[in-house]
């Protein structure tokens, strides 16, 4: 006479089971729609005299870096990006 077994069932079906559930519940996910100005980390080799420029003004010299290659490049419309407060135009200030 065969003992029964502890778990009965098919455990691979058990498992196809669980996975056909969370798959579907993956494929329900929405996500956000990736932005056209969504920054991308990058290696990018630069002269030390160049980094030290823009290093030199402190916190923030990587946005001042892009800001300088989106106006050599001809893309503006980030002209605040990385800039200081004090450096903005205040003109709406009161």
């Amino acid at each position: 006479m065969a003992t029964p077994t502890r778990r009965p069932g098919d455990p691979f079906q058990a498992a196809e089971a669980m996975f056909k559930r969370t798959a579907k519940r993956a494929a329900e996910v929405s996500r956000a729609p990736v932005s056209a100005a969504a920054r991308e980390t990058v290696s990018l080799k630069i002269d030390r005299d160049v980094l030290d420029h823009f290093q030199a003004d402190g916190p923030g010299w990587q946005e001042r870096i892009n800001a300088a290659l989106r106006n050599a490049a001809g893309l503006g419309g980030a002209n605040d990006v990385g800039k200081r407060p004090e450096e903005l135009d205040a003109s709406n200030d009161d």
